[in-house]
């Protein structure tokens, strides 16, 4: 085995990790028994879709994965802090 397949291979089975979690993520958002735990389920999910795409950029050796992983991350920033936000003073512009 040369290296290139060791690291296809690695790839792969982290990739398959990760959609693991991120079903995992998506039944604590759909089963979630409060809204905070459904926030964080969200987080945790825009997180290992991030994870998800560079893993899949690295596979396919593309770098726009990368650039759209960086999207997903400045949204999943903003959402989490606005839904947190509406969480605490249920008004989001004050």
């Amino acid at each position: 085995m040369n290296g290139h397949l060791i690291f296809q291979t690695t790839v792969v089975v982290c990739m398959h990790m990760v959609a693991l979690a991120m079903l995992l993520a998506l039944w604590r958002l759909l089963r979630g028994p409060t809204v905070p735990d459904r926030i964080l389920a969200l987080d945790t999910l825009s997180v290992t879709a991030i994870a998800e795409l560079m893993l899949f950029g690295m596979y396919l050796n593309s770098a726009i994965y990368f650039e759209a992983a960086l999207v997903i991350a400045m949204l999943g920033f903003c959402s989490t802090v606005v839904l947190s936000k509406f969480v605490l003073r249920r008004d989001i512009v004050e």
